[in-house]
């Protein structure tokens, strides 16, 4: 009886000591970093779309002439809200893609509605609006942040399933290279809208 435990101490043993040699500790690490990060990539763009509404509202009451562009704005808005952002969506590159498109469009809007408020003097004095623009402001830098670690989180996780050995420990596990921001996505979404509604020099 004792040789028998003491024979599944030394094949348990010898599990963790293969496993820990073979980079699934790593990869878990990785993982486990990916997804705090997206998780904080998340928190960011939901805190800009909750600014949405209110920042509509207030340049509408100033410039309800400009319904298109709000209502641009409006609807990207609801094209962000209508993708469930999991967790699991990182590891879907199409969802991952279809998530990008979303807050690139939100992104475009927004630049175009603030670039309208330029031509209302009274809205760029309002003390909501300006409020709300350095809130967006504040946002839009945050949204770079957050987006910039889980850019290197997913470089780290990507490396360890690929590089050998930890590849084959991958393979055995199933974890596969995830999805991240395209180069050509990244210059897109890190144009913050312009925000600088002081008043001009005169």
């Amino acid at each position: 009886m004792k040789t028998f435990t003491y024979g599944k101490w030394v094949w348990a043993l010898t599990v963790v000591l293969l496993l820990s040699g073979c980079g699934y500790n790593t990869i878990q690490s990785a993982d486990e970093q990916v997804k705090a990060a997206w998780s904080e990539v998340l928190n960011q763009y939901q805190r800009r779309a909750d600014l949405v509404p209110n920042l509509v509202e207030t340049v509408k009451a100033f410039a309800k002439q400009e319904m298109d562009v709000l209502t641009r704005v409006t609807e990207a808005r609801s094209r962000v809200g209508s993708i469930q952002a999991t967790p699991e969506l990182v590891d879907n590159p199409e969802a991952f893609r279809r998530f990008q498109q979303a807050q690139g469009e939100l992104t475009s809007a927004l630049s175009r509605l603030l670039v309208v408020a330029e031509n209302y003097p009274q809205l760029k004095s309002d003390a909501n609006f300006r409020d709300l623009q350095a809130q967006l402001e504040g946002t839009e830098n945050r949204i770079a942040v957050a987006r910039n670690r889980y850019i290197k989180a997913v470089e780290s996780y990507n490396v360890a399933v690929r590089q050998f050995p930890t590849n084959l420990t991958a393979l055995a596990f199933g974890y596969k290279p995830k999805p991240n921001f395209t180069v050509e996505n990244e210059r897109e979404v890190s144009k913050a809208p312009k925000v600088d509604f002081g008043q001009k020099q005169k």
